[in-house]
């Protein structure tokens, strides 16, 4: 299966960020980033706009229309805690995809997954309100999540994201083997429920092929942090090259 290279533009936006210059400008780099081949986009806009501003989301789903980026299948993903805010921009917008997160507004970054049994209730209409959008919908999920899959069917989303903090912790140790069986084994449940899969969180050129190997059916990869690091030294037309060779493309 082709898996697909979504870049998320969170750390161009940081950077922009600590400067009030308008530089680097995560439009700018997100049309880039898709002329050297990649096939979407990410964003995770936060409540303290940290980095992704909502104008940012708006400003790029502007951009993808009017490049003709949505004529020729770009996808837009827009990721977050379904708080009121973050609901309302994607609604706005109805981008192709929108993973929801259980992130803390104070967490540094995205560290774990849903608890889809504790969170039936939260989850089922507001995966509902944005399928109703016209959104389809992934749930980030844990590595071992594996008995929450047919759940996670029943509620309504579409995908899974499983989080790889862990197998990249894992990568290169004498524990990689069995954390990548744990993925596998989430991903084959995702698969038997019906549910696509997607990936996410510290994966890099490195550790990206092993993982792509173990879970054949892996549809979408989102990588921010990683890419913009390389591409600090390899420009983003070289660091897209690279990740889709990565996904052996």
């Amino acid at each position: 299966m082709k898996t697909l290279l979504s870049v998320n533009l969170n750390k161009v936006a940081l950077l922009r960020n600590q400067r009030n210059v308008g530089y680097p400008c995560p439009v700018a780099a997100g049309r880039t980033i898709l002329q050297a081949g990649a096939d979407g986009l990410t964003v995770h806009p936060r409540p303290d706009e940290r980095h992704i501003r909502r104008a940012d989301a708006f400003d790029i789903d502007k951009m993808l229309e009017a490049d003709g980026h949505y004529d020729r299948g770009v996808e837009f993903n827009i990721e977050g805690n379904p708080f009121d805010q973050f609901m309302a921009i994607c609604k706005d917008i109805k981008p192709q995809q929108v993973t929801l997160v259980p992130d803390d507004p104070n967490a540094a970054t995205s560290d774990s997954g849903w608890d889809v049994f504790a969170n039936e209730e939260r989850l089922r209409p507001l995966i509902s309100e944005l399928k109703t959008a016209g959104c389809r919908v992934a749930l980030f999920m844990d590595f071992d999540a594996a008995p929450s899959m047919q759940k996670i069917k029943e509620i309504g989303a579409d995908r899974i994201e499983l989080y790889t903090g862990p197998y990249a912790e894992e990568f290169g140790g004498p524990n990689q083997a069995a954390m990548t069986a744990q993925y596998a084994k989430t991903a084959i449940a995702a698969s038997d429920a019906g549910l696509g899969i997607n990936a996410g969180h510290d994966l890099t050129i490195e550790n990206l092929p092993a993982f792509k190997q173990a879970l054949p059916n892996l549809v979408e990869v989102s990588i921010g942090h990683a890419f913009t690091s390389d591409a600090l030294w390899m420009g983003f037309d070289e660091t897209v090259r690279a990740y889709l060779k990565s996904l052996d493309r």
